[in-house]
């Protein structure tokens, strides 16, 4: 398989918050794409730019040499790929399905031996970065599948992002997502525990971060989410109702292999509180919110909450 810009055809499902970014890297780089979004008006900009409207994944697939999907959940992955009108169903012998999307490592496995069957390849290349990596092209993608379809596929990668490395076969890249997505889990509520604490203990919070942002307590989430969550900026680089999602599958992993992972849980269980209080729709920061709750602090007023919610 060559893939090339200004010769290979690409097919684009999915143009939500980092979607529509990354589909939009790709056509800057000289492919010609044919996109689906279940919202068509969230493709208008990818219209706009070039690409050409279908209006199913079938459709995608049939005018396409390597169809790209990132979706919201498992469900929608099993739905797009899968299903009757769905990507397998428009493949040739010869494409290559990429699903980006964050999902289950069992359903990788699962497309790619369907997939096989068609003489289709298909590779999980779930990404890390949100929306900042997705608009800046500094994404980690996280790789799993054949490696020579890995590295045909080099051209791609390294339009949308900065770090790409396969992992192993099919569902090692979504495994690797999970110990992505784990390590955040425990880092967010350290992150919003310490701005908490800071502003408890009458810290400017600006002044704090910049004294620990550069030294052991630093990270992509600090610096940041850190701001965001500073700004009272709630809004989703990645929203809170998928990072449950991760959760639940990195926790249903967990318990297949029988390992004890009590910082996992208990941000699962946190990020949950948020849904239940209709803030799944929010950005993973919003777990400020649910920790000030905690200690009786309203985060926007900076106040002590007179009576919980």
């Amino acid at each position: 398989m060559i893939i090339e810009p200004k010769k290979s055809r690409i097919g684009w499902i999915g143009a939500g918050v980092m979607g529509a970014a990354m589909c939009g890297h790709l056509l800057r780089a000289g492919f010609a794409a044919t996109v689906f979004n279940r919202t068509k008006s969230k493709a208008v900009p990818l219209l706009e730019a070039g690409a050409v409207w279908a209006d199913d994944p079938r459709a995608v697939a049939e005018a396409s040499d390597v169809i790209f999907t990132i979706v919201g959940f498992p469900a929608d992955v099993r739905e797009v790929v899968l299903g009757p009108n769905g990507v397998l169903a428009g493949c040739k012998p010869g494409n290559a399905i990429v699903d980006m999307t964050t999902s289950e490592p069992s359903l990788a496995v699962e497309i790619a031996r369907a997939a096989a069957d068609k003489k289709v390849a298909a590779v999980d290349a779930p990404v890390s970065g949100g929306d900042v990596g997705a608009r800046e092209a500094t994404l980690s993608i996280m790789i799993g599948g054949d490696a020579q379809v890995v590295e045909s596929l080099r051209p791609c990668w390294e339009a949308m992002g900065k770090t790409f490395v396969r992992q192993g076969g099919p569902g090692a890249g979504q495994h690797a997502k999970m110990v992505n997505q784990i390590a955040i889990a425990a880092n967010m509520i350290g992150v919003c525990e310490g701005l908490l604490y800071a502003y408890k203990a009458g810290l400017d919070l600006e002044t704090a971060m910049r004294s620990i942002a550069d030294g052991a307590a630093g990270s992509w989430s600090l610096s940041n989410l850190g701001k965001r969550i500073i700004a009272d900026d709630f809004a989703p680089g990645f929203f809170v109702e998928h990072f449950v999602k991760d959760l639940g599958i990195a926790l249903d992993e967990a318990r297949r292999m029988r390992l004890s992972l009590p910082g996992l849980a208990l941000a699962d269980q946190l990020y949950l509180s948020l849904v239940a209080h209709g803030l799944g729709g929010s950005g993973t920061q919003a777990l400020q919110l649910a920790l000030a709750r905690l200690s009786n602090v309203d985060w926007l007023k900076r106040r002590p909450l007179a009576v919980i919610p």
